[in-house]
């Protein structure tokens, strides 16, 4: 009797299921649900304005998505939830929400639904940048050992400056909650009613260290003192490992989803982390770059190394045996969404509907009739900041070049090869520090669905590249999870390489660099990296004073 596993990947703007054959990951259902509340980066539900640079969503949200999709993906297939033996999520990361005892959100409670810091802190919530530098200066003063780990920064995304933004300006919700905790961990501990910390989240985002722990407690008390504790009292709880059997469904959760009680649920993930398997990954040297609104890059190695502006290595972080390394942009296709939305004419639109496409498919056939270098244009990729190397949300987007005669196509162009040019830079940085890039892989929407897009990031890196094969690659390395936590007893595996082997996905396509395409490139690359560095090293800081203008007017 076939034995079969789910994923459940929590992303960005939308949660979805996917129902998988353990023996050879061969899909069966999926189902998307788009979050009610979507991004809250403007206001609440009871229409209080936000501030710039919030990004807050309402768990009831990711309730939602258990009880919608993973029905629906058993209905469509068929099957008997009796034959589903493992169960694996995953969330963008750093998404953290402060709670009750018993695990209740405290934006769920009547007299925190007005307050914005009761509610989910979305990894792109960037309003604790303050915070983050606070921190990082006081990390380097104290000289403190674990921040090379982390590229020499901590970003306002991770838990701490989140966490610390709570304690200064809603002292009331810091003071009423219990826990704060990774909403990977909340869904884990709705599903099963076994509270523990994953070691991704808590190695890539709360500083925590396989063998020295978290931070000491006076580098906490000289940011706050009442941080002093914060380990303590909101942190507090088992940390477990990648590949664990978290628990199993419980009443509550079967009731929600249809699943059976006693299924076996893995230890939460990061959705970056978490696809590694699902292309097949299972050794050193070989980078992944998830591309979605954003793009995380993994790496695996036998050694723990120092890289400026990694976002962090992390023993075990994402294969038992190797160090994980992490690094990102954080704009990609929200970047290309952007653009779209807001720069596109009603000329575009019709035409592309003229043609059958939608606005990005025109945009690329458009598009990818230029030459390398032929627009004449230049971006820097940090619409949404630069999460790797520099570490710093307070940048923001550039185009250089532009004249009377530029057309969308080009600029749309010119924004693609810009993250091209952002993840060369993050591989280069590796090499320089020790640490190789010898294969890339790529999973998600736009490495599937962009051909133009994947031969200039080919180009520009000069490495062939891999694509996923999976149609949700996060949540196919979920149910990868899934099946290691359920063991080979019931019929899934024992470790996640065996699994990732028998069940992970790729194409046959593989993108290689053009040759005549890379001189342009490499050309092209050094002036993306002097302008990298005059604006990004603090030569010029004119993207952050007027970021400060901005928010004055704003008040």
């Amino acid at each position: 009797m076939a034995k079969y596993s789910i994923g459940i990947d929590f992303g960005t703007l939308s949660g979805r299921a996917l129902l998988v054959n353990v023996e050879n990951g061969e899909e069966l259902a999926t189902a998307v649900y788009d979050y009610p509340h979507g991004v809250m980066d403007e206001a609440l539900p009871c229409k209080k304005k936000l501030p710039p640079d919030w990004a807050l969503q309402n768990p009831k949200d990711y309730l939602e998505v258990l009880s919608i999709t993973i029905p629906a993906v058993i209905k469509e297939s068929g099957i008997d939830a009796n034959d589903i033996i493992g169960v694996g999520v995953d969330f963008t990361a750093c998404t953290i929400l402060p709670v009750k005892a018993d695990g209740t959100p405290l934006c769920f409670l009547d007299q925190f639904k007005e307050e914005p810091n009761a509610y989910v802190k979305l990894w792109k919530h960037h309003a604790a940048q303050d915070k983050a530098n606070q921190l990082n200066e006081i990390a380097k003063a104290t000289h403190q050992e674990w921040l090379a780990r982390y590229g020499g920064k901590i970003s306002s995304e991770w838990v701490f400056p989140k966490v610390w933004q709570i304690l200064e300006e809603s002292p009331e919700v810091y003071e009423q909650t219990d826990y704060i905790l990774e909403a990977a961990d909340w869904i884990i501990w709705q599903l099963t009613g076994v509270q523990t910390r994953n070691s991704c989240t808590a190695g890539y985002k709360a500083i925590w260290h396989k063998q020295d722990g978290y931070p000491p407690k006076d580098f906490f008390k000289a940011l706050h003192p009442r941080l002093e504790t914060v380990v303590e009292d909101k942190l507090n709880c088992p940390i477990s490992p990648l590949g664990s059997k978290a628990g199993e469904i419980n009443e509550f959760a079967a009731s929600l989803t249809g699943l059976k009680v006693g299924t076996a649920v893995a230890v939460g993930n990061v959705d970056a982390h978490v696809t590694v398997p699902a292309v097949k990954i299972d050794g050193p040297g070989k980078m992944l770059a998830i591309m979605g609104t954003s793009t995380c890059h993994i790496l695996l190695s036998t050694k723990e190394q120092t890289v400026p502006g990694m976002c962090g290595v992390v023993e075990d972080g994402v294969y038992p045996g190797f160090f994980g390394y992490e690094a990102g942009q954080s704009c990609v296709g929200d970047h290309f969404a952007w653009f779209v939305e807001n720069c596109v004419s009603a000329e575009y639109y019709e035409a592309a509907k003229s043609d059958g496409l939608d606005i990005h498919q025109y945009l690329t056939k458009k598009a990818e009739k230029q030459k390398p270098g032929q627009s004449g244009l230049i971006a820097l990729d940090w619409w949404n900041g630069n999460r790797s190397i520099l570490v710093d949300v307070d940048l923001t987007g550039l185009i250089v070049g532009m004249t009377l005669h530029t057309k969308p196509e080009e600029i749309y162009r010119a924004l693609i090869e810009a993250t091209a040019y952002g993840t060369r830079k993050i591989i280069e940085t590796f090499r320089e520090h020790g640490v190789p890039v010898d294969e890339f892989y790529a999973s998600g929407g736009i490495s599937q669905k962009n051909p133009m897009a994947m031969q200039i990031y080919a180009d520009i890196i000069k490495v062939p590249i891999k694509i996923g094969g999976a149609s949700q690659g996060p949540a196919l390395g979920s149910a990868i999870f899934g099946t290691v936590a359920a063991g080979s007893n019931i019929g899934g595996y024992d470790n996640i390489i065996e699994a990732g082997r028998k069940m992970g996905k790729l194409r046959d396509t593989i993108y290689s660099p053009i040759p005549e395409n890379t001189v342009i490139y490499d050309q092209l690359y050094a002036e993306y990296s002097a302008l990298h560095d005059y604006f990004g090293r603090g030569t010029n800081d004119v993207m952050k004073r007027l970021k400060e203008i901005k928010k004055l007017q704003s008040k």
